[in-house]
């Protein structure tokens, strides 16, 4: 059968190659001239040498066996039957299975062909229940009944026998894993060759580099290991490493390392490690340990003020919050202190007072290390208090020489001062100086009297005030009529009104003489003359002050002139003037007169100019030639005439003198004796 096979290929073969030379001819012969050489028929010999070659390779092909489809990696639970597939082309040897380098043999309802001989009459082949689909080529696969770990787990190889003796063309599958599987135990985490029990923490200091392993026991196939920071997954170190049980070589230990770099922003994280397997329920079994990251405290201060602290009405609640692991211990301190002033995380100063102030720090400590220092300054407010003011309740100092008063105040801030003299005793008063010290060069009667200090601060925007008690200055000298303001050195009335002129002199001690003079006339207080009068001394509202006033009745042109008063005590003297001004002098007639009399004048003053000019054209003088025609006569008649009138203007000038009774009489003995 063999040989008529290969005299059928050899024919078809030659007659193939036959046919593809008679398609080529006609290219060939279009070509003939240029390549004739190339297209010369083959002898006949090497025809035959061809077809031997082709014969020998088709009967090599058609003879060797080969697989199809050889056996997988196979899992199985166990119990449950398991299909190891092997196919082979043009099968001509006998199918075996070997397993861990042994044969197995063929048992029923244990180890049995997926394809094998019907036993029924019909002589076909009978498949099993659940036989793969059948190939071309030979079906050597095998059916694993009730897989168990113990007899079924293992490598298996598909072997058959060669052809003949000759071919050599036995074949054998790669060794293939039947595994049975075994649920692999819960996976545990170790760190520093300890077990870390689920739930628990891994305690690591922060920057140090921790190991993790992750194992999972007695698993078959050894399960997958992950690793889980979080909802991250992270890579281990080098990929899982897989050994069988020493106890049990059948099922296998599954191990995988992480290592990570404790930061304290992965305090708290939770590492997880997961162990996958088909045998488990879930699929998967997870294992967590927390990340217990140690680090040295860190720290930050809460409540500091924002606005003003006083003194025995506000709290303070400073806390001094740490962040550490270990949680860490807190310690404050005030700054010039050795005692420790709290090691409570919170302070409190209920209310706070002058002596809390100062600067106070806050520290954390813990087993890893110890936080840098915050630090605040705690500043309480409070009012000014005036700690002294003086030198003494009362103060006499002479007329013009120099007094200083000192004022001391307490306060935070620190206060600034005001000194005020206050005015007759009322809510009026006056600054006199805004240093804690006040200096007067000169001391007149205007500074007698009451001298308060006032210092003054400022707390959350609220001004306070504090008051000292008064200080009495007291000015001894002379008199000293006080100056009234430049505008009330001028007193203007009209005429016919009265006119009152009152000036306000000090002295102590009391002046024991008090007038008013102008002109020639002296009136005392308390006297009067004609339309004159002088009013007793009044005591003014300031102390050791009085008031002087001096009335006139129907004031006249005459009246308008300085009045001085003039005061007088056993320590001295001193004068003063108002000036008076009598609106509207001159009556109607008078007034016409007046107006008249400049007209007079100013007309003699042109005739005068005329009759100069005349003169002056006349003289020798004159550029103009000619005799003069006046004679010395009329000179001396001019002259005459010119004095007669400078004698009829010139008359007894009159002026009104008044004097006090015991002056007109003296005045009048005067002119009697004239007489």
């Amino acid at each position: 059968m063999k040989a008529n096979i290969s005299t059928a290929v050899a024919t078809t073969t030659t007659n193939m190659l036959l046919q593809q030379r008679r398609q080529r001819r006609p290219c060939g012969r279009q070509r003939r001239g240029q390549h004739h050489h190339r297209h010369q028929r083959l002898p006949q010999p090497q025809k035959l040498i061809l077809a031997f070659v082709i014969i020998i390779c088709l009967q090599g092909i058609n003879c060797f066996q080969r697989f199809s489809e050889q056996p997988k990696y196979t899992e199985v639970n166990p119990g449950q039957d398991a299909l190891l597939t092997c196919k082979v082309i043009d099968k001509r040897g006998t199918c075996s299975w070997q397993k861990d380098n042994k044969p197995v043999g063929i048992y029923a309802k244990k180890y049995e062909w997926a394809a094998r001989p019907s036993s029924s009459s019909s002589g076909g082949l009978h498949l099993d229940l659940h036989p793969p689909p059948m190939q071309i080529g030979g079906d050597c696969s095998l059916w694993i009944r009730s897989a168990t770990l113990d007899f079924d787990d293992g490598l298996w190889e598909c072997q058959v026998t060669a052809s003949d003796f000759t071919t050599q063309d036995a074949l054998t599958s790669q060794p293939v894993r039947l595994v049975v599987r075994v649920v692999p135990q819960r996976p545990r985490l170790e760190y520093e060759g300890a077990h870390v029990p689920p739930g628990h923490n891994i305690t690591i200091d922060s920057g140090a580099l921790a190991t993790v392993k992750c194992v999972s026991h007695y698993g078959n196939p050894p399960a997958t290991l992950k690793w889980y920071l979080g909802d991250q997954e992270i890579q281990p170190i080098h990929p899982q490493i897989n050994n069988t049980e020493p106890d049990n070589p059948r099922t296998w230990s599954a191990t995988s390392v992480v290592q990570l770099t404790a930061m304290r922003e992965r305090h708290g994280d939770i590492l997880r490690c997961l162990a996958q397997h088909e045998s488990y329920t879930a699929k998967s079994v997870p294992v967590e340990a927390r990340l217990d990251v140690k680090y040295a405290p860190t720290i930050r201060l809460i409540g500091s003020p924002e606005i003003d602290l006083e003194e025995d009405k506000d709290a303070l609640i400073l806390r001094c919050v740490a962040d550490a692991n270990p949680p860490a211990s807190i310690v404050w301190r005030r700054a010039g202190r050795s005692e420790i002033a709290s090691l409570q995380e919170t302070l409190q100063l209920r209310p706070v007072g002058r002596r809390d102030a100062g600067l106070y720090t806050c520290q954390a400590q813990n087993s890893v290390g110890t936080s840098e220092q915050l630090s605040v300054q705690l500043d309480v407010k409070y009012p000014p208090k005036i700690v002294s003011a003086g030198p003494d309740r009362l103060t006499t100092a002479p007329l013009f020489s120099p007094a200083a008063f000192e004022c001391v105040a307490e306060g935070n801030p620190m206060p600034s001062y005001k000194w005020v003299q206050r005015i007759a005793h009322g809510s009026k008063f006056v600054e006199r100086g805004s240093e804690s010290r006040l200096v007067i060069d000169n001391v007149t009667y205007d500074f007698q009297g009451e001298y308060e200090c006032r210092a003054t601060n400022y707390i959350n925007g609220q001004e306070r005030v504090a008051v000292s008690d008064a200080i009495s200055l007291q000015v001894v000298g002379a008199p000293q009529v006080l100056r009234p303001h430049p505008s009330m050195h001028t007193i203007s009335v009209k005429r016919g009104e009265p006119a009152v002129m009152s000036l306000v002199v000090c002295a102590d001690p009391r002046p024991h003489r008090v007038s008013w003079e102008w002109g020639s006339l002296r009136l005392e207080a308390g006297s009067g003359i004609d339309r004159f009068r002088a009013d007793d001394m009044l005591q003014d509202t300031r102390e050791d002050c009085y008031l002087s006033t001096l009335h006139i009745l129907r004031t006249d042109e005459h009246d308008s002139r300085p009045y001085y008063l003039v005061v007088e005590n056993e320590r001295g003297s001193d004068r003063h003037a108002i000036h008076l001004n009598v609106e509207g002098t001159f009556t109607e007639p008078l007034e016409m007169s007046y107006l008249l009399g400049i007209a007079g004048g100013c007309l003699a003053a042109i005739l005068i100019l005329i009759c100069l000019c005349i003169y002056a054209v006349r003289s020798k003088k004159c550029c103009f030639k000619g005799s003069s025609g006046y004679k010395s006569s009329d000179k001396d008649s001019e002259k005459a005439d010119l004095k007669s009138r400078s004698d009829s203007t010139s008359g007894p000038q009159g002026d009104s003198i008044y004097t006090t009774p015991a002056g007109f009489h003296h005045h009048q003995q005067q002119q009697q004796q004239q007489q």
